[in-house]
């Protein structure tokens, strides 16, 4: 009996949460066609269906942290200088799920360095979020909650703090709780209220 298009999508998403939970248990360092396959039950071989070649399955995974990582619920972010504040924290490791998201997302960075399609993904990945941090600080500048200056160049800032800290987050857990990384956004954004630069966490 011939396969129907909805067995084919079935397959694909269980071929998909298969990338996920390999993804989730060894990053990509760990992402090859025979641990997805052994993940999914199936042969490498059914994979080719789907991935011709080990690059199109880390572009899939790229695309498929992506479209998770926009699904995952935020922060009510209000408006002003408390969307700013949103949207770090929102980056930051302070829950199981963030850290096992952000663990994925930093294994990618050598996969996409490697690769200069790929790290032009990364690339826009991280400009766009950029863009909006810039509109979020520059609406708390309009409504006078941060100090003057170039919006855009403040988003650079803030998001390299933020990815900082998340590096410092996952490789020395215990010296960065989630209570610290907070403290430490606030500091930011005091700082950027005052117009100077980041301040220590006391």
């Amino acid at each position: 009996m011939p396969r129907t298009k909805g067995d084919h999508e079935a397959r694909r998403r269980d071929v998909s949460e298969a990338v996920w939970r390999v993804l989730a248990a060894h990053g990509f360092g760990g992402l090859t066609m025979r641990a997805v396959a052994a993940e999914v039950g199936a042969s490498t071989g059914l994979l080719t269906h789907y991935f011709r070649t080990k690059r199109d399955l880390v572009a899939h995974a790229l695309d498929l942290l992506e479209r998770r990582t926009a699904a995952r619920p935020r922060r009510a972010a209000g408006q002003g200088l408390a969307a700013v504040r949103a949207a770090l924290l929102d980056v930051l490791p302070l829950t199981d799920e963030a850290t096992a998201g952000n663990r994925i997302w930093v294994s990618s960075w050598d996969t996409a360095l490697a690769d200069p399609q790929l790290r032009a993904d990364h690339a826009r990945r991280y400009a766009q979020s950029r863009d909006t941090l810039r509109d979020l600080i520059a609406e708390a500048q309009r409504l006078g909650e941060l100090a003057p200056g170039d919006p855009e160049r403040l988003a650079a800032g803030a998001q390299a703090f933020a990815l900082g800290l998340v590096v410092q987050a996952l490789l020395d857990a215990p010296a960065f709780p989630a209570s610290r990384q907070v403290r430490l956004v606030d500091d930011h954004l005091a700082a950027l209220a005052r117009g100077g630069g980041a301040t220590g966490d006391g």
